[in-house]
C-alpha cells in the first residue's frame, strides 16, 4: 500500500519537542507549540519563564514561527509519501523471519535496571513452529524542492519531523485500519507522540535497530523506490528526510536501545548478516565495547 500526504495532513503529527532539540532548545521550549497563536498568549508564555530565560523564550517563538511560515509555503509545493505491508513473520532466537527473510537482530547487554529484562525486537513477535505472527514494513518520505539556499537548517529540520509525522499518522492508520489490531484506539496527539498505543515502530539506525544495513533487507521486501526512496552503499536513505522500519502489534512490546555488544556478540551477529567481522564493526561502530 502507497499513500500521499498533503503537508496539512500530518503537521499536526509533528513533535517539536525534537524539532526544537535540534536547534539547542530543551524540551521546555517546545511548548509554544501548545499556546495559541496571539501576541497576549505568546506574552503571556514568555513571562511564564524565570527573566534571565525569557529572550531564549523569545528566540523559540521567532523560530517556531518561521518554522510555521516554511510549512504554510510546503502545503503548496511539497507532498509526504508513505508505503507499509502487513507480512507474516515469526521470531527465532534473536532473527526475525519474514517470508523466506531470516532479518539478525541485536539484544541488549546491559541491564538498565534491576527488573528490566535484556530485550531483542525479536522477543515481540510470535516464535516459530507456535502459530503465525504479522509484522509490519514501512517507509515514509518527504519529496520538496526547495527553491532557494535560504534557511537550509530550517528545511532539513522540518523536513525530518514531517517524515516522523507521516510515520506517526500512517501508524495510527495501521493499528485502526489497515491492521486494525486497536479499532477502538481513542488516543489525543499529545498521546500518540508518548507513544501511549499499543505496540511499537522501531526504524532502522534507530537505537533498537541501530544497523542501517537492514534497509537493503526491507528495500527487497516492500521496495522503497515506489515512493522515490534509493540507498547509498552504507544503507542510508536518499532523499534524508525518510525513515524506515518494522511495526510490532505485541502489546507488551516497548521502545529500548540496544547499547553496547561485545566482541562475542558482534561475531554472532556477523554471522547471521553474512558478514565478515570488519563489515559488521562498520554497521556497528557505535555499539561496539
Amino acid at each position: 500500500m502507497i499513500k500521499e500526504y498533503a503537508i496539512h495532513d500530518v503537521c499536526e503529527y509533528i513533535n517539536w519537542i525534537y524539532f526544537f532539540h535540534a536547534w539547542g532548545f530543551p524540551a521546555k521550549y517546545a511548548t509554544i507549540a501548545d499556546i495559541h497563536t496571539c501576541e497576549a498568549c505568546y506574552n503571556q508564555w514568555v513571562h511564564s519563564f524565570p527573566q534571565e530565560e525569557m529572550p531564549k523564550a523569545k528566540e523559540a517563538i521567532q523560530l517556531f514561527q518561521e518554522a510555521q511560515n516554511l510549512l504554510r509555503e510546503m502545503d503548496h509545493t511539497a507532498k509526504t509519501f508513505a508505503i507499509f505491508q502487513l507480512m507474516e513473520a515469526n521470531s527465532e532466537d534473536d532473527d526475525l523471519i519474514i517470508g523466506q527473510q531470516r532479518i539478525p537482530m541485536l539484544r541488549q547487554q546491559t541491564a538498565t535496571s534491576d527488573d528490566q529484562p535484556l530485550v531483542c525486537l525479536s522477543d515481540f513477535v510470535r516464535p516459530l513452529h507456535t502459530g503465525t505472527d504479522h509484522i509490519g514494513l514501512f517507509a515514509t518520505s518527504v519529496h520538496y524542492n526547495n527553491p532557494s539556499s535560504e534557511n537550509e537548517l530550517l528545511v532539513q529540520t522540518i523536513e525530518d519531523r514531517l517524515a516522523e509525522a507521516t510515520a506517526e499518522k500512517l501508524h495510527l492508520t495501521v493499528r485502526k485500519e489497515l491492521w486494525g489490531y486497536a479499532p477502538d484506539e481513542s488516543l489525543s496527539i499529545k498521546e500518540l507522540l508518548q507513544g501511549k498505543y499499543q505496540g511499537i515502530r522501531p526504524a532502522i539506525g534507530y537505537p533498537s535497530l541501530p544497523d542501517l544495513s537492514i534497509n537493503f533487507i526491507l528495500n527487497q521486501l516492500i521496495d522503497m523506490r515506489q515512493i522515490g526512496i534509493t540507498l547509498t552503499d552504507n544503507g542510508m536513505m536518499i532523499p534524508h528526510a525518510s525513515v524506515s522500519g518494522f511495526m510490532i502489534a505485541h502489546p507488551q512490546a516497548y521502545y529500548f536501545s540496544v547499547g553496547k555488544i561485545d566482541q562475542q556478540q558482534l561475531s554472532d551477529y556477523a554471522r547471521r548478516r553474512g558478514f565478515d567481522i570488519e563489515t559488521a564493526q562498520k554497521f556497528l561502530l557505535g555499539n561496539i565495547i
